[in-house]
This record gives C-alpha cells, structure tokens and sequence, in this order.
C-alpha cells in the first residue's frame, strides 16, 4: 500500500494530466484560450503554458532550502572567535545563502549548549552585562515587533523596570536599532512640545541613517511636509471633527440594512 502522501501526489498528477488531455482537445476543436480556460477551470495562463510547452508538462519536486544545521560547523566557529550576536550570525548566514528566520538560528544555538541557556535566563540583565561572554552563553530572543513598536514609541520615564530591561537588550542587539530608537524619540518627542521648527535638521539626520524601515515615513513626511510641520508646531487640530465623523459612522454601520435615511437623520441630530 502506497503512503499517504504519494497516493496524494499521484491522484493530483492524474487530475493534471487530464485537465491537460481537455485543454489539447477543445484547442483541437478549435476553442480559443479563454474559452478554453473557462470550460476546463483553470487559469488562462496555464491554459497558454501548456500548450505552449508542446507535452504534458510534469511538476519538478520542489528543492528544500538547506537548514541551519548545514551551517552549523560555521556558526560554531564564529562563537569561538568572540561573536555572541544572534542577529549577526543570522546575518552572515543570509549573506552566504541561508535562507531561513532568525528564530530558526537562535533555537539551533540554544539545542547546542542547553545548560548554558538554562543558567543565563535566570540571570538579570545587569548580570549579563557584567559577567564574560562564554560559548555556552546566548542571548535572550527579540520581544514581537509589536511589543518593541510600543517600547520605542513611549516616554522612557513611564517604562517599568522590566520594559526598560527588554529596551536595553533591544538597544544591544545592534548599533541600527539603537540608532533607530534615537531617531523615534526625537520625533516623539517633536510631537509632544510640538518644536516642529527641529524637522528639517530630523529628516537630514533619518536620512544619513539610512534606516530602510525610516526612509519610507520620510518619503511620506516630504511629500505633506507643510501640514506635517504644522502639526508639530500649532496647538489647534481636528480632533474633534475626527470623533465626530468615527461617531456618525457608528450610528450608520449600527442601523445599516434595518434603518432608512430618516431614522438615521433623527438619530445623528439626537446625537448630537
């Protein structure tokens, strides 16, 4: 009896072949592509590539990208030369080929020196700081990034201890992300004394970073920089308009498909 997963790949294969079998003989028949495509359930462009190819065109077996292990003597020997930086060694892998996440590294090296990661998770990271870097030490994974998004985003102030604490190791990983959290509360902080007359000397500065996650929100902040300069420096805005258009909205989508257009002008009017 044929495994499971090869009794699937033949009926899939079968199914294929006669999709394909269909498709010569309706083009035989002399039914155009898009005819041909609609009769048969498939695409137009697979309807062209087969008869494009002239044969039943059969699927190649998909070649599985190399694993971490395969880099294994390679991550091995960057630890003992001193490089304890995951997202480093991440980096490096990618630029010789590797194609997987950081996740896929870091739980490589954890499985590798199993009691070293036990100890040093219960470690502080003031301890971490201070103690030597040893082979059978690694650091802690990244927080989500969501997680970091609010980290970077709020006052460094109203931070717990144990926020300001994944901040730091954050901040450690590499000196972009440093760069990068600088650049955030600059212009957090901006928006908060509304000192919008700083934006020019805030954009020269994102540029010269060269932060490719930043470049965009500075293409957008370019593009409107007028308005965006006034919203750092004028105390008016429109939030009030904006919390009343999110409210007449609320009302609409909570009548909608029960309600006609009076009900709904008695209710905004009443609303407001």
């Amino acid at each position: 009896m044929l495994p499971k997963s090869v009794a699937l790949s033949q009926a899939k294969r079968e199914q294929r072949l006669a999709h394909y079998q269909q498709v010569v003989a309706l083009r035989e028949q002399g039914f155009s592509q898009t005819a041909i495509a609609g009769q048969v359930g498939i695409s137009h462009a697979t309807v062209s590539r087969w008869l494009r190819h002239g044969t039943f065109p059969e699927q190649k077996p998909r070649s599985r990208s190399a694993s971490v292990d395969s880099y294994l003597p390679q991550l091995v020997e960057r630890w003992k030369e001193g490089l304890h930086t995951v997202a480093e060694l991440h980096r490096e892998l990618v630029a010789a080929g590797y194609s997987h996440q950081y996740n896929s590294v870091y739980r490589r090296l954890v499985r590798s020196f199993p009691e070293g990661q036990n100890k040093r998770c219960t470690r502080s990271f003031s301890e971490r700081q201070n103690e030597p870097e040893t082979a059978d030490q690694l650091p802690q994974p990244p927080v989500l990034a969501r997680q970091a998004m609010f980290l970077f985003l709020r006052r460094p102030e109203e931070l717990s201890a144990e926020e300001q604490e994944t901040l730091s190791l954050l901040r450690s990983l590499h000196s972009e992300v440093k760069l990068a959290y600088e650049l955030v509360q600059q212009f957090a902080q901006m928006l908060r004394t509304r000192t919008g007359e700083q934006l020019d000397d805030w954009l020269c500065r994102v540029k010269a970073s060269q932060i490719r996650e930043l470049q965009g929100f500075v293409a957008g902040v370019i593009r409107d920089k007028e308005a965006v300069k006034a919203g750092l420096t004028l105390p008016a805005n429109n939030g009030i308009v904006e919390g009343k258009v999110n409210k007449l909205k609320l009302i609409k989508r909570m009548g909608y498909g029960r309600a006609s257009f009076p009900l709904l002008r008695q209710r905004v009017l009443h609303a407001l």
